[in-house]
């Protein structure tokens, strides 16, 4: 069973003359357990494949299976229960809610889930990324390496098959990024994860075993890491 498969997935986002067709017949097959890179010029749709791959773009043709359940034939409220469960998405401005604690920011996927020891999974992902110093502080009061942090851990703690994260070192200096990359990179082999990346940086993209380059919402090529 692959982790990802799409077939012939046509989306256009907009209404009426604004209305931009941004993927064009987009067919795609991820293994569990692949990294895989999307890269791409702006506006290739990267971004808005891998918002389709986590089930929260609706392509308005073609199919999107991730562990081989058709996510086109759920409804919002199952595709939320699905993602709740499967797949973790880490973005580029962090999306944590400012009025709460990193610890409470991490929990909130499994209290959601109706999990009972969802704070004390919290914490132990926290003290995954090395924030475990940190779980009081409300965002505002983490640097920016450390709030991409908190939101790894996030996508994270509910044990995802799959993870997404799009642009996820955008917003970080060199340093920062390479460390956020390094715990991506490093958290999803540990777990067996299939990851997927959407990034403009050429070494991020390398660091992946196939890299598939996007322009004008078409899969232009595919590239494998080098053996």
């Amino acid at each position: 069973m692959a982790a990802v498969e799409l077939q012939g997935v046509d989306l256009a986002l907009g209404q009426g003359a604004a209305r931009v067709h941004i993927l064009k017949g987009v067919s795609l097959l991820i293994e569990r357990g692949e990294t895989v890179g999307l890269v791409g010029p702006s506006g290739s749709g990267k971004s808005t494949l891998l918002m389709t791959i986590a089930g929260l773009e609706r392509p308005d043709s073609g199919t999107v299976r991730a562990l081989d359940q058709d996510l086109t034939r759920l409804d919002e409220d199952g595709l939320a229960r699905f993602r709740g469960r499967n797949i973790g998405v880490v973005f580029q401005s962090f999306h944590l809610i400012p009025t709460m604690t990193a610890l409470e920011n991490v929990a909130t996927p499994l209290e959601l889930a109706g999990a009972p020891d969802a704070f004390e999974r919290a914490r132990a992902e926290l003290a995954a990324v090395g924030l475990a110093d940190r779980a009081s502080h409300r965002p505002a009061e983490l640097s920016g390496g450390e709030q991409q942090r908190v939101a790894l851990a996030r996508a994270l703690v509910a044990r995802p098959e799959i993870l997404v994260a799009d642009e996820p070192t955008g917003n970080l200096d060199e340093a920062t990024g390479k460390q956020i990359a390094d715990l991506l990179f490093a958290k999803s082999a540990e777990r067996g994860a299939t990851l997927v990346i959407v990034t403009h940086d050429p070494s991020l993209a390398a660091r992946c075993g196939r890299t598939i380059r996007l322009r004008s919402g078409r899969i232009e090529t595919t590239t494998e890491a080098a053996a």
